[in-house]
């Protein structure tokens, strides 16, 4: 999986590209993990994953937690229709700010 990460005027950005399933999304957690403390809001770029499971949905959970005690917000950028659908059949499109 390539995972890229782009900081822009107070602005973060992650970028994973491929498939978000239950061994790589490990390597999407320890990026997000290796982001400075002082980093609030983070965007997360999905344009680039055509898939996500589960344990990806469940990385996604625990950085919008990680966010939320930093006194900050996640977002999820352009998810595709395969990652939208399992983001609505899990109910976690109604939990997370999603701008398509």
């Amino acid at each position: 999986m390539q995972i890229e990460t782009i900081t822009d005027k107070g602005n973060t950005t992650v970028k994973p590209e491929g498939k978000l399933t239950v061994q790589t999304s490990p390597e999407l957690d320890a990026a997000i993990k290796q982001l400075p403390n002082d980093i609030c809001d983070l965007d997360i770029d999905l344009s680039h994953v055509d898939y996500i499971a589960s344990a990806g949905l469940r990385v996604l959970a625990s950085v919008a937690k990680l966010t939320t005690l930093r006194g900050g917000k996640m977002r999820l950028l352009h998810p595709d229709a395969n990652v939208m659908e399992s983001l609505e059949m899990t109910g976690l499109s109604e939990v997370f700010a999603i701008e398509r």
